[in-house]
């Protein structure tokens, strides 16, 4: 039986809460929808920001914090391993205590430890920062979406939820184009002061403009914490794997081996007690319809695919020498793409075009891969815009559909089951795109090792075009270094450097090809399961038509 905490408002039908713990509907006027839209939008970039900052800055912090590889992979890591736990406690929290309280508690913490690294600094509150960040990108990407939600009527529900969820999608590309004026007049500092910023903004946006009121009721058990303090680790040590694998390779440290089968006996123990409790935190035995694991199979798949930008293209510009400020142009095409993909989805929303939306985001990623195979040392980031666009334009298409298909399924069981899709979103999500990195990573690094040593064979000292290349880079040394061996030395040092990079660049293509194929294959399989669906739909229809056939009279009416 469902225990109100607090006495509800008298609501007008339309008014009502579509769930406990979601605000009221009531009407605004535009002035104040406005700036519903204007917190939601403040709030979801915050969510997201502090984290794109330090990835896509983070050579420059390892560097001024003296950190190596192995420890700056820790920074984005410590918040994707709270965050994506973290949403196994919003959902029922702002159904028991109103979402208000968690982002008040969440943005507070994020802003006092980012104030607090500015003054201490060191790698240990770095990595509590991007906790303490991951912590409230949870409840901001929720707030996001519920702060949306109030900017339209309710007729416009679809769209607004498609928009809310796309919000946090900006941070990244805004990122990129900020990283350079703020790393203009200072160090590291500057982008941690934007940060505290940009949180103790969000955090006095969400106590002047409170969401209405909604229903709260009873709804946290003793199990919840057990479920969520098994969860929780395990969820983090899983995370842990994919981002220090890379750096340290998978097969030479045994705690890598150790760190998994921890997580899987965590996890696995978690789902146990899960499986046999009455009123579970997790639905298991929803987990393993046929529906449900097509949605995680293709919700991992599709966030896979969004590699192909982020660790592909990015990737080889990185190799090629491009930093911040050469791909800022990129990005502000990338920006303009994802924009232009929530605009494109919200616009055409309806729950019949969720399939196809979600269809053509794929269709968008394969044509990316496709245009960016073939990339040679020569090209720069404008080469680039055409294919990311596109990439960028997948993306923003995407995420909205996909909550809503999740969503749907989840209510026709009941409200209790959105903690679970919520829970099964956000894995996906974040295992998705750091599984993407770290194979893909895997996968370039294999091939480069086989095109330098093909390309290494290949350079002969006594063939005569490589004589003359190697004549004229000691051309290049002759007015710096006068002793004929160390110019014949450096000489042979340049054009090494020069073979690794021209198999890095074959390997990035090799990546470019293998997301092609991806993307082409996961399209026939959503074909396929699309029309198999329509098929069974229109049968299951002439069934019905001829089950229960017109009366003679209404035929001849």
């Amino acid at each position: 039986m469902v225990q109100l905490l607090k006495p509800t408002p008298h609501w007008e039908e339309h008014e009502k809460p579509s769930l406990p713990g979601s605000p009221a509907m009531p009407y605004h006027t535009p002035a104040v929808r406005a700036a519903y839209a204007c917190v939601a939008l403040l709030v979801g970039i915050t969510g997201g920001l502090g984290n794109a900052l330090v990835t896509a800055n983070l050579p420059t912090i390892q560097g001024q914090l003296g950190l190596t590889p192995s420890e700056g992979a820790w920074l984005p890591a410590a918040f994707v391993m709270v965050n994506i736990t973290a949403n196994m406690l919003v959902f029922k929290f702002r159904q028991q205590y109103g979402m208000r309280l968690f982002t008040e508690i969440g943005l507070g913490l994020y802003a006092a430890v980012t104030v607090l690294h500015l003054f201490v600094g060191g790698f240990a509150l770095a990595v509590a920062v991007r906790a303490a960040s991951g912590f409230a990108g949870a409840a901001a990407t929720t707030l996001s979406m519920l702060y949306m939600l109030q900017a339209a009527p309710r007729a416009y529900t679809g769209k607004m939820v498609v928009l809310g969820v796309g919000i946090p999608q900006l941070a990244t590309p805004l990122a990129w184009l900020l990283s350079p004026t703020l790393l203009v007049f200072g160090q590291w500092h500057n982008l941690y002061l934007f940060e505290a910023g940009l949180a103790l903004c969000s955090l006095a946006a969400v106590v002047v403009l409170k969401l209405p009121p909604g229903m709260h009721i009873k709804v946290f058990e003793k199990r919840d914490f057990l479920t969520f303090a098994l969860m929780a680790p395990g969820a983090a040590m899983l995370v842990a794997v994919l981002a220090q694998g890379y750096s340290h390779w998978w097969f030479d440290e045994p705690w890598l081996a150790y760190l998994l089968m921890g997580a899987l006996v965590l996890i696995l123990a978690a789902l146990y007690l899960e499986h046999h409790r009455a009123n579970p935190l997790l639905q298991t035995r929803w987990l393993v319809t046929p529906n449900i694991l097509r949605f995680v199979v293709g919700a991992f798949l599709i966030r896979f695919l969004t590699s192909e930008q982020t660790y592909g293209a990015v990737g080889l510009l990185r190799t090629l020498g491009m930093g911040p400020d050469q791909m800022q142009p990129l990005f502000g095409v990338i920006l303009l793409g994802t924009i232009a993909g929530m605009l494109a989805s919200a616009l055409t929303f309806s729950p019949k075009t969720l399939i196809p939306q979600l269809i053509a985001a794929i269709v968008l990623f394969g044509l990316a891969a496709m245009l960016d195979y073939g990339r040679t040392s020569m090209d720069r980031p404008q080469d680039f815009y055409v294919s990311q666009f596109l990439v960028a334009l997948g993306s923003g298409m995407f995420m909205g559909p996909l909550v809503l298909l999740g969503i749907t399924q989840a209510l026709k069981f009941g409200p209790n089951y959105v903690v679970t899709f919520t829970v099964v979103l956000s894995m996906t999500q974040t295992l998705g795109a750091m599984t993407g990195s770290a194979m893909l990573s895997t996968y370039q690094l294999h091939r480069e090792q086989v095109y330098s040593t093909e390309l290494v064979a290949d350079v002969n000292p006594t063939d005569p075009q490589v004589a003359r290349r190697l004549q004229l880079q000691q051309g290049i040394y002759s007015p710096l270094v006068l002793d004929p061996v160390q110019r014949a030395a450096q000489s042979a040092a340049l054009l090494s450097q020069i073979t690794r990079r021209e198999a890095n660049v074959r390997a990035f293509n090799d990546v470019f090809a293998l997301s092609g194929i991806l993307a082409l294959l996961f399209l026939s399989w959503s074909l396929f399961v699309a029309v198999r669906a329509a098929i069974r739909n229109r049968r299951a229809e002439a069934a019905a038509a001829s089950d229960n056939p017109a009366p003679a009279g209404a035929a001849n009416r």
